[in-house]
């Protein structure tokens, strides 16, 4: 449990929002194990009767909300009396797949959400959900020395010119919801996730644009769906928390590690030749591509959480 100064800083009552995928069904999962008072919002009409069901067993503790994005006044309804937010964006079950239209759904989204924060005046903190694809792109990609890192911003004409619409959209997004957090002040971090190792990733997920380039510049990172939850609420929980944090426990920069992610993301009847999905030349290849990417302002902070967890 976390100590008893966190929750007199925070109420016990927080949202999950979108509570549908992996993450969002994760995080509601671990902050219940934590004593929290989940409101989990959903958008899938199929983990609304799961959570249903897992409210039956957490009568006091769950509450479940059909959210949609779009629909403010079920945002508002879904954030009454929490004094905190955990927000990730699910794209609509119409329009499952990232193109270059995906952007204004993602910015249109996190605009009501955080404009709904702001109007609801329990809210105290909103730990935005990004993703690292937000820092990577820009046309200097390869021209400095430096780790890239939280300061970093992914180039938007970029982005559109080689048709990265997910790292386009996570940027827009996040940026559009830090322009309204702080004109409204509201207290925000944002967690930028590396590929997250959640059960059901396949080759099809939408960061896997660009993965080549990734893997030879150094910075393709992944992150277990565990230690993205508990980066999640290690931000919320820490008072001294604030702006981005890049989060990720892996970087793929070796051939075995290529071949060892493509074995995951693949069904068990192809075969994950390294060649065929852009991550290295051969399976002999050795070389080693220097890590060029820096998650240690996220890693500072993780320290005392994490013992906390070992001692719980």
């Amino acid at each position: 449990m976390a100590p008893a100064s966190a929750f007199n800083e925070y109420s016990r009552t927080v949202c999950v929002m979108d509570a549908s995928g992996s993450l969002g069904t994760t995080l509601v999962h671990r902050l219940l194990q934590r004593g929290y008072n989940v409101h989990a919002a959903v958008q899938n009409h199929g983990k609304l009767e799961y959570f249903e069901e897992l409210s039956s067993c957490n009568s006091k503790k769950l509450r479940v909300f059909y959210s949609d994005p779009f629909d403010y006044h079920s945002i508002m309804d879904a954030l009454k009396g929490c004094s905190g937010l955990f927000y990730s964006f699910e794209p609509p079950s119409d329009q499952p797949n990232y193109d270059e239209f995906m952007a204004d759904v993602e910015v249109r989204a996190a605009h009501n959400v955080v404009e709904a924060c702001a109007q609801t005046e329990t809210i105290h903190k909103v730990v935005f959900t990004s993703s690292v694809t937000a820092v990577l792109w820009s046309n200097d990609r390869n021209k400095t020395s430096d780790d890239l890192d939280e300061r970093n911003w992914s180039d938007i004409n970029f982005c559109r010119k080689f048709k990265l619409w997910h790292a386009m959209s996570k940027a827009l997004a996040e940026k559009t919801a830090w322009a309204l957090a702080m004109d409204r002040e509201i207290n925000m971090v944002s967690i930028n996730g590396g590929l997250i190792m959640s059960p059901d990733i396949t080759i099809a997920n939408p960061y896997l644009k660009g993965a080549a380039e990734m893997y030879e510049d150094g910075v393709f990172v992944t992150v277990d769906l565990s230690f993205i939850v508990d980066a999640h609420i290690c931000v919320f929980e820490d008072v001294a928390s604030y702006g981005r944090y890049l989060c990720f426990n892996h970087v793929i920069n070796r051939n075995e590690d290529a071949v060892k992610l493509a074995r995951i993301l693949l069904p068990p009847s192809e075969s994950p030749h390294p060649k065929r999905y852009l991550w290295a030349s051969s399976f002999e290849d050795t070389s080693v591509h220097q890590q060029r990417i820096s998650n240690k302002k996220l890693n500072k902070l993780m320290v005392d959480f994490d013992s906390e967890v070992q001692i719980d």
